[in-house]
């Protein structure tokens, strides 16, 4: 399994492509939530992710800010989900974003809040709707 850890100004085109392409087959069609994934984040980011021959597998984007590091944009390709890569995901997500000596933050749709919790991530604050799907703030110190 090779990592790809790449800043905006590093993607290719086609690997952009692909990375906007696998979130919106998650985020806007299979969870039929429209909006804009395209959020004007990507820029400052740092997108990290795992492929085969089919596309990408696991990805998620790192954004370093000056009081905390978010983790976000977490996305297990269907066809893999069941085999323990979201699990393999985060272990390195919050490995390289623990380098920005930060604490960690995240928004986690509510369902995924013992996933998260697994990683030493607290539910901060009460359940919230975004984009009609119930979330919750999280943090690792």
């Amino acid at each position: 399994m090779n990592w790809y850890d790449r800043s905006f100004d590093e993607l290719t085109t086609k690997q952009l492509y692909e990375i906007l392409r696998a979130r919106t087959e998650i985020f806007v069609v299979e969870q039929q939530c429209p909006y804009l994934e395209v959020d004007g984040r990507d820029e400052e980011s740092r997108h990290l992710w795992l492929e085969d021959e089919a596309g990408i597998t696991a990805y998620c984007r790192l954004i370093p800010k000056p009081e905390e590091t978010h983790i976000g944009r977490v996305i297990v390709a269907s066809r893999v989900r069941g085999t323990g890569l979201g699990y393999t995901l985060m272990e390195e997500a919050v490995r390289r974003a623990e380098k920005f000596e930060r604490p960690l933050y995240l928004q986690a749709q509510a369902h995924l809040k013992k996933f998260y919790s697994s990683f030493g991530f607290v539910q901060k604050g009460e359940p919230y709707d975004e984009d009609g799907i119930p979330h919750i703030d999280m943090w690792k110190m």
